[in-house]
């Protein structure tokens, strides 16, 4: 049974990787081909004579391979949105982690709380143009009691996530830090099962095996292992798995979205930071400036990372609209293997072959938990939806 799911598991990468194929490829205009044949037969029916209830009927079975072509070009835009919104998804995702990389290792900018500021005051202002000027969302209202009680908890959570995850990038490479993120679906179940006592299947729990063993192999065999790089990237999750599980708690009802996240969480997370950067990294970043020649281009680094850091939760909004949660998740592996193969062209971190193994069975892992989770679901849906079976009348 599990070499079946395994082996549909990796089905859905090639038809992930077919559907791009065929978005990109294969999306031409065929509808100009097959107008002739449809007109060629209705000029037939009206030549021959035909009565006008067989010429209706010939007009209703043209009207309904119309509104079949129709609804193909409709599945294929749909398609084609889908695929585009993954590929910026992907495209954002990368360029984030690589800048904030960059100016860790290159820029030699090593203060993650004033890079976390620069990214919170930039997506701040990003969040207000979309919402509140440009109007490419509507404004989910929140009173000062609710602001107070739920988005304040989860801003400092919001804020710590962002923080540990630029931590981990200053002393472990990317390909390791997105690898030890990886465990993030587990860190969820087991704080969900610890925290509420959520009762999972047995399956969901099977199937979180590859992802821990991958990330112990991969472990074990970095050869940039940092021990700070590594607890800042588990506690990462953590707290990831702490965000998802208070936004669950704390913000139902309101339905947010990306951009109404970071609108009303950003600036709060830069408050707090403001108040906590200047004792830690204050020193650090004057001595940075007076060292520089010039200040143009680096600050343009800075608050370029920023605004990609804005197009990346913008972009999530859009993956999420255009496809299913299946779709997403596999997506979402797959954007991790392009982040940790682009950073590798650009940084040339150095990768054993068992480290190159554990990433690689960390990722299908993590597809393959969220197929079974997605079955288990799925199945249980189902058996709820399910009507009671009436028992027959009995005969008096």
């Amino acid at each position: 049974m599990y070499f079946l799911l395994l082996y549909e598991t990796f089905s859905l990468y090639f038809s992930l990787a077919s559907s791009l194929y065929h978005s990109l490829f294969k999306l031409t205009g065929r509808s100009g081909r097959s107008i002739l044949p449809a007109f060629r037969s209705r000029f037939k029916c009206c030549s021959l004579g035909l009565s006008q209830g067989e010429m209706s009927k010939t007009a209703g079975s043209l009207q309904d391979k119309g509104g079949t072509r129709s609804s193909k070009m409709e599945g294929k835009r749909s398609l084609s949105m889908g695929v585009g919104a993954i590929l910026l998804w992907w495209c954002f995702n990368v360029m984030t982690v690589v800048s904030n990389k960059w100016i860790f290792q290159i820029l030699e900018f090593k203060f993650p709380l004033t890079v976390t500021i620069i990214h919170l005051v930039v997506s701040s202002v990003g969040a207000f143009i979309s919402i509140s000027l440009l109007r490419l969302k509507p404004l989910i209202h929140v009173n000062s009691v609710d602001r107070a009680q739920r988005i304040l908890p989860m801003s400092l959570v919001f804020c710590l996530n962002i923080v540990l995850g630029n931590v981990s990038l200053k002393y472990i490479p990317v390909s390791f830090m997105q690898t030890v993120k990886s465990l993030t679906p587990a860190t969820t179940l087991i704080l969900q099962w610890l925290v509420w006592g959520k009762v999972f299947d047995r399956k969901v729990w099977l199937s979180l095996l590859p992802v821990v063993g991958g990330i112990l192999l991969a472990s074990l065999t970095e050869l940039s292992f940092n021990t700070i790089g590594f607890f800042a990237a588990f506690f990462g999750c953590l707290v990831t798995s702490t965000k998802t599980i208070l936004a669950e708690r704390l913000l139902h009802g309101f339905n947010f979205d990306s951009i109404n996240t970071v609108y009303y969480m950003a600036p709060n997370a830069a408050a707090v930071l403001c108040l906590v950067a200047p004792f830690v990294e204050g020193g650090g970043v004057l001595r940075w400036i007076q060292e520089q020649e010039s200040l143009g281009m680096p600050l343009l680094v800075l608050v370029g990372s920023g605004a990609v850091a804005f197009c990346l939760n913008f972009s999530i909004f859009y993956v999420i609209q255009s496809t299913t949660a299946l779709t997403f998740n596999v997506a979402g592996n797959l954007k991790v293997a392009v982040a940790i193969a682009v950073s590798w062209f650009v940084f040339r971190n150095p990768i054993s072959v068992m480290n190159g193994i554990g990433c690689t069975i960390t990722l299908l892992g993590c597809t393959f938990y969220g197929y079974v989770s997605h079955k288990v679901s799925s199945s249980s849906t189902q058996q709820i939806q399910q009507p009671e079976e009436i028992p027959p009348a009995t005969k008096v």
